[in-house]
């Protein structure tokens, strides 16, 4: 069984993201995973937390924008908006979290060197304690498996503990 954190943090999940022009790498397995520490954290009455980019490509309330249908989103799921890469900036995301008393996250998501990587780096600042299970697309320098690599080799025992999925 893997540790949990006090909440799950789910970032950018949402169709224009993990269904665009370059798809999420392993959806299939990363949606199967992310449901499956939903179920736990849903299980255990857990804060379940999503966060979905909101910007001129990925604009609310259009399908690009929305969740994935394949994510198991509880009824009682909170959600915040971020305009940027930091899901701390411009958001309700740190209010949301110290009215909870959170002091550590587990984050699971699409596409590491955006999102993931700069809500990391900005909840570790913040002192949150993290750990996670990341993903993301290929890009022109690098693919999905490289990219993954490489900010895992950043991230592992400096700003977060990697978990297996």
């Amino acid at each position: 069984m893997i540790d949990s954190a006090d909440c799950l943090l789910v970032i950018d999940l949402q169709n224009g993201i993990c269904k665009g022009k370059q798809p999420v790498a392993n959806f299939k397995q990363l949606i199967e995973q992310v449901n499956a520490r939903i179920e736990v954290y849903k299980a255990n009455k857990w804060p379940i937390i999503f966060v979905q980019h909101n910007d001129a490509t990925l604009l609310a309330p259009q399908y690009a924008w929305q969740l994935v249908p394949e994510l198991a989103v509880p009824a009682d799921a909170q959600f915040v908006h971020q305009p940027h890469a930091n899901s701390f900036w411009q958001s309700n995301l740190q209010v949301l979290l110290g009215q909870k008393q959170i002091h550590s996250l587990e984050i699971c998501g699409a596409q590491t060197e955006y999102c993931i990587d700069t809500t990391v780096k900005v909840a570790h600042s913040l002192g949150y304690q993290l750990q996670m299970v990341s993903t993301t697309v290929a890009n022109s320098l690098m693919t999905a498996t490289q990219t993954i690599a490489f900010y895992e080799g950043i991230w592992a025992d400096q700003f977060l503990t990697l978990i297996e999925g």
